[in-house]
């Protein structure tokens, strides 16, 4: 955007770029600078990024690009809008795994987790959400497999991308729950405990860097316990009643809000600790409790790309659940949100 070109890193003005006027943009246009130097050697990056201590910690997509771009800036740019869109076909090709094509629920489980707007928005802003869901789906896949160190690398890794990523950790569980033995939790806390490694050694690097950047939470991205959940339901359902459905974009909000409650209900009510999908969603949806008004403000819904680990978690849970037609639906009524972003020249005038 435009509030933040004055600032933006030198190699970045070198690069023909596109600039939306009369807007600040959005977060990727940040990732996309730490690309450049993802070493964060250049003095001027801390002046670049809007909320260095919550960004910088975010490191490892911005090193995929910068690889995927050979270093140079401008296929760096590149590769950075790029690499959302191939992170999207692979995890449609894995969630297959978990969604074979043989029944029509299933595929509409499968397009829910594709196209719902937590993921699509994702796509849409070269964003996180997309990239660090491809690597959870192939955590699982090595638990699933029977190679936790695997898993433990990956999530690891992950954890790189996105600090919340490291609660999927709590998949390195054994698939039975016996808090007394204590014998059952010492390797998998081992595990737990190399999956934050990286992400404190990166965290060490970016203390004793000359920026002395220490990590932070962001602005209003936690609140206390669902206090600002019910102050958006509360909003959302003002804004309907004072404009009606089809006159504000606050029925987006309420969509969202019907399927992330479903989906928390769901797991909270299913309780099968044996599944590694359902261990995650059950994190993630304590997770929703704390989440603040950053997270949940405007239209978009931001909740929806945080909480996608949930979502995935959800919809495969429910593709072994007889009876649930009316969960399929209510639980992916964001699919309705992520179709009109993209425009879909038949069906956007009716959404």
């Amino acid at each position: 955007g435009d509030r933040f070109e004055a600032v933006v890193l030198p190699a970045v003005q070198e690069v023909p770029h596109y600039v939306y006027q009369d807007s600040p943009g959005y977060d990727g246009q940040f990732y996309a600078q730490l690309a450049i130097d993802p070493l964060l050697q250049d003095p001027a990056i801390e002046q670049a990024i809007d909320t260095f201590g919550y960004r910088a910690p975010r490191i490892l997509f911005s090193w995929t690009a910068f690889l995927l771009g050979l270093g140079q800036p401008a296929l760096i740019l590149q590769a950075y809008s790029v690499q959302n869109i191939l992170c999207w076909l692979i995890l449609a090709w894995l969630l297959l795994r978990w969604f074979p094509p043989l029944t029509l629920r299933n595929f509409m489980l499968w397009f829910g987790c594709l196209f719902g707007q937590g993921l699509i928005a994702s796509v849409r802003l070269s964003l996180l959400a997309g990239p660090s869901l491809l690597l959870l789906a192939l955590a699982i896949i090595a638990i699933e497999r029977g190679r936790p160190w695997i898993a433990s690398a990956v999530l690891g890794l992950s954890g790189l991308g996105r600090e919340t990523n490291l609660l999927s950790g709590v998949c390195l569980f054994g698939r039975r729950w016996r808090p007394l033995r204590v014998a059952d939790h010492a390797a998998p806390l081992v595990r737990i405990f190399f999956v934050a490694v990286p992400l404190a050694l990166w965290l060490g690097y970016l203390y004793f860097s000359a920026h002395g950047v220490t990590m932070s939470s962001g602005r209003g991205n936690l609140a206390a316990p669902l206090s600002t959940f019910l102050a958006k339901w509360d909003m959302t359902l003002a804004e309907l009643q004072e404009f009606g459905w089809t006159e504000t974009y606050a029925r987006f909000s309420f969509l969202s809000l019907v399927s992330l409650t479903t989906q928390a209900l769901f797991l909270l009510w299913q309780r099968e600790w044996s599944a590694p999908w359902w261990r995650i969603g059950i994190a993630y949806a304590l997770l929703m409790v704390f989440l603040g008004p950053a997270v949940w403000a405007g239209d978009q819904v931001a909740a929806n790309r945080v909480l996608l680990p949930m979502t995935v978690a959800f919809n495969v849970q429910l593709a072994h659940a007889r009876g649930s037609w009316p969960l399929v639906i209510l639980g992916n009524l964001t699919v309705l949100h992520g179709l009109e972003s993209l425009r879909v020249p038949w069906l956007w005038p009716y959404l």
